[in-house]
């Protein structure tokens, strides 16, 4: 980990069954993130993603590049353009800062409409003990 490492992109694609699956894990019964004729009936072209699937799907992102000694110890972020079903969210990611063995990630995730999530991530990846390592 050092100032200014960039981690590679990571294309999501955004499918109803993603935005409905990840609304029913989360408890987030809001009709908009299920029912099509509701969500236009509000004012929306379609269903759309909440937040508690994009903030999964961005520690999703930091822990598949950091590996399974990451924990994530604070994910900060905001949405922007809704994820509609049919879209591809790209994530992206950049080192800001480091503290021995913590890192704060600035991540951004953009669609065909423009930004959907833009944040901060805290993470610490632990090194290996000696017995771990094969000492």
């Amino acid at each position: 980990m050092s100032v200014g490492q960039e981690l590679p992109p990571l294309e999501i694609e955004i499918t109803r069954t993603l935005i409905v699956a990840g609304a029913i894990a989360s408890r987030d019964y809001q009709d908009v993130h299920h029912d099509a004729e509701l969500a236009r009936l509000k004012g929306s072209p379609d269903i759309f993603m909440n937040i508690l699937t994009t903030n999964g799907l961005v520690g999703r992102y930091i822990t598949d590049h950091f590996g399974p000694r990451a924990v994530l110890r604070k994910v900060a972020i905001r949405l922007g353009a809704p994820n509609y079903p049919g879209d591809t969210m790209v994530l992206t990611g950049r080192v800001e800062e480091t503290d021995g063995d913590t890192a704060t990630v600035r991540v951004l995730g953009t669609n065909g409409i423009g930004r959907h999530v833009t944040g901060t991530v805290v993470v610490t990846v632990a090194v290996p003990t000696a017995t771990e390592a094969g000492a």
